[in-house]
């Protein structure tokens, strides 16, 4: 442990020794340099201090090389030159209590948050929507709240999304207008998250920032590292993440004033990443967070390769600052010098900015906060070596550490429980259900209706017959009649007695003479 008499943390050795107030570590830090001039060595050395006073910490793994953290260092001679020429007494290599997480499950526990946690701003930020795509967004989560319609993962955002643009014209009223054309693109924003991974990053059980305060037997702090270097192929779901983790330790811990020591320290590597196309409401809130969660016992140190590569709203919460060579090949880099040697109190024994660009690998500039919170003058100082190993360790002996991890039990095995989407999908099934049994019933009114129509036809047809048959049966009964009358007639004539045969003859003769008779009376008239 490199500490003073009086607790202190001993960072760098130049002209004078550099010591770090643990009291003052809440006030953040910065470690900056060019790419090789020995910024994860520093990382390294400051999480090993943290670790030593009591202090859990967490540090995002972007090259791999941070996993050798578990593992005792070992002698070389740049290590054995700085431990000569700093006067490092008692020098031991160990090994430190280290948990591996990785977002896609490979070099360690898994780690989920859930979509409601995430929230609906840092995750328009994620998906890149525009100000209108945001509002819907927001809209969509607030739905989803008053409904209790639990948001865990992708495909519950994605049926609650979809839920909310089919019932657009219900919602308008009371959350405002919804249009196709944003549900539309959060719908097209999703499929990408999730080819990206973020069907991996969204579920449960969701990471409970609460385990990463732990120690092990000797007092010292776990070392919580991310295995980044696939994350990191995905910058925005990277810095996104980053960002979530602080918002949540914010959220969750209780205000603590001015500590002995921080209760976490935070290590943001690649920290520009965090800001790059950051809309401005977001750099107000990330540095709103950055400026209250040190009331609340967090030290947030950035690395990145240049301060310029930090907001200026969020550089002036920062009190201590590691800042390594820079190199000057273009214009804007030599502005970049210039506005790093700004930065700190000058030191008249050099010229900062001249210094800047001569600094060899493993020295820096260094200014941290006294005891009173006052910058102290910058120092060119070599930093301490680290007693962890600074190689990356053999896949089966992280493997050995993460089996031998008491988180295993509770994050290795993903959990689906019932949310939006399960619900949704029931209450879609069970109105699908309704709509066929109504639609059965329609079908069934209709053919009763049809039937009875059929069934009036007929009558009609019946009633039809029933007239023609009448119509019929009369005219056959008429006929029945005439031709009755006639038989008789016919049946008179051919019925005549032979008495009436005489008589008829003689009437038929006295009938003939008297017209004669009456003829001749008339002519002999006229004669």
């Amino acid at each position: 442990m490199y500490m003073n008499d009086n607790g202190k943390i001993w960072l760098a050795t130049g002209e004078n020794r550099v010591y770090l107030e643990p009291s003052m570590a809440n006030r953040h830090g910065l470690i900056a340099g060019a790419t090789g001039t020995g910024k994860t060595v520093t990382l390294k050395v400051i999480a090993e201090s943290f670790s030593d006073l009591g202090v859990p910490v967490f540090m995002a793994d972007i090259k791999g090389d941070l996993t050798g953290m578990c593992k005792e260092g070992c002698e070389n001679k740049h290590i054995r030159r700085s431990i000569d020429t700093m006067g490092i007494e008692n020098f031991t290599y160990c090994s430190y209590p280290v948990r591996f997480f990785d977002v896609y499950a490979q070099n360690g526990h898994p780690v989920r948050t859930t979509v409601s946690e995430m929230g609906p701003e840092l995750l328009g930020r994620l998906l890149g929507l525009n100000d209108t795509q945001s509002g819907v967004l927001r809209i969509v989560f607030r739905i989803a709240d008053d409904k209790g319609l639990l948001l865990l993962d992708l495909k519950d955002l994605r049926s609650m999304v979809q839920h909310v643009g089919d019932n657009a014209n219900e919602y308008k009223l009371t959350y405002g207008n919804v249009t196709s054309q944003s549900i539309g693109a959060i719908q097209r924003a999703l499929l990408t998250l999730e080819d990206e991974g973020g069907d991996i990053f969204f579920g449960e059980p969701a990471l409970n920032l609460a385990d990463w305060f732990d120690w092990d037997e000797n007092g010292r702090g776990v070392m919580n590292i991310l295995e980044c270097s696939e994350l990191f192929q995905h910058p925005l779901l990277y810095a996104t993440f980053l960002l979530w983790m602080l918002s949540e330790l914010y959220e969750m811990l209780p205000e603590a004033g001015d500590l002995d020591k921080p209760k976490i320290a935070f290590f943001f590597d690649e920290a520009h990443l965090l800001f790059n196309d950051a809309p401005k409401a977001l750099i107000e809130k990330v540095e709103q967070v950055v400026r209250l969660i040190r009331s609340k016992g967090v030290s947030v140190w950035f690395i990145s390769q240049s301060p310029s590569d930090i907001p200026e709203t969020v550089l002036a919460q920062i009190g201590s600052r590691v800042q390594h060579a820079l190199r000057a090949y273009t214009p804007n880099e030599q502005k970049a010098i210039h506005y790093a040697a700004r930065s700190f109190r000058v030191n008249p024994n050099f010229d900062t900015e001249r210094v800047l660009q001569e600094l060899a690998v493993g020295e820096a500039l260094v200014s941290v906060l006294d005891e009173k919170g006052v910058p102290t003058i910058v120092e060119r100082a070599g930093i301490l070596p680290p007693r962890s190993s600074m190689n990356a360790v053999e896949p089966a002996e992280l493997q050995a550490v993460i089996n031998s991890s008491p988180l295993g039990v509770k994050y290795n095995q993903t959990v689906d429980r019932e949310s939006a989407y399960e619900m949704l999908t029931a209450q879609h099934q069970a109105q699908q259900e309704a709509y066929e049994q109504e639609q059965a019933q329609l079908e069934e009114e209709r053919a009763e209706l049809e039937k009875a129509k059929q069934e009036t036809e007929l009558d009609k047809q019946r009633a039809k017959l029933e007239k023609e048959k009448e119509k019929l049966r009369l005219e056959r009964e008429k006929l029945s009649q005439k031709a009755k009358s006639k038989s008789t007639y016919s049946s008179t004539r051919r019925k005549t007695s032979p008495m009436q045969k005489t008589i008829n003859s003689a009437a038929n003769t006295i009938g003939r003479e008297l017209g004669k008779q009456l003829i001749r009376g008339i002519f002999g008239t006229l004669k």
